[in-house]
């Protein structure tokens, strides 16, 4: 009985430190944290892209976390700043990400910025960056005759478009963007070092 007794109370005990260091004192870190001025909450067109980022698989090759000059080079990969826990006060769930098989997308919005880029990006990034292992997506478009009014035909590089037609962008693709164009972090951090913006020509 005393044995048994003991294994319980050891049990627990256990339990208490595991429950004390793996969510009382981060929340006691955290639980304060003041959203930064220049982050603004997700659009409507931002979250069905956020969607988009899940359900197609980005988040299990891209992180979304910098980090500081002192644990690696992300800096000197034009990544940006150390990334804070108050970056992501409007994330749910959280895209932090563990595997980097391709770079860091934290500040992917302010290193490009330009609409045309991510979607031929998304359609053939071997057009983009040769040598790249990413997936195309190309049911995130539609080859059409013409882009009817309203819609975004994607300008390719030479020898990557349809040979017949144009490239039309889906909803979901123009989403997907958004989003990407969101993930902008180059606004200072209290207690944070700055760090050049991040380098257009560094993905």
């Amino acid at each position: 009985m005393n044995n048994e007794t003991q294994l319980l109370a050891g049990g627990m005990t256990m339990l208490g430190i595991a429950t004390g260091a793996l969510v009382v004192i981060p929340y006691m870190t955290v639980r304060e944290v003041q959203t930064p001025q220049a982050l603004k909450p997700y659009t409507t067109q931002e979250l069905r892209g956020r969607q988009q980022y899940i359900a197609n698989g980005c988040v299990y090759c891209h992180s979304q976390q910098p980090r500081a000059k002192s644990f690696g080079a992300d800096s000197q990969r034009g990544w940006g700043r150390a990334s804070v826990a108050a970056d992501y006060a409007y994330d749910s769930p959280h895209l932090l990400g563990t595997m980097r098989t391709g770079p860091d997308l934290f500040n992917i919005g302010a290193r490009q910025p330009s609409d045309q880029w991510h979607l031929g990006h998304l359609y053939q990034p071997r057009a983009y960056m040769a040598g790249s292992i990413m997936p195309s997506y190309p049911f995130l478009f539609e080859v059409k005759d013409k882009a009817d009014a309203g819609e975004v035909q994607v300008k390719l590089p030479a020898g990557y478009g349809p040979v017949i037609g144009v490239l039309v962008a889906k909803p979901e693709a123009l989403d997907l963007v958004a989003y990407l164009k969101a993930l902008n972090h180059t606004y200072p951090v209290p207690g944070v070092p700055d760090t050049p913006a991040p380098d257009a020509a560094r993905q």
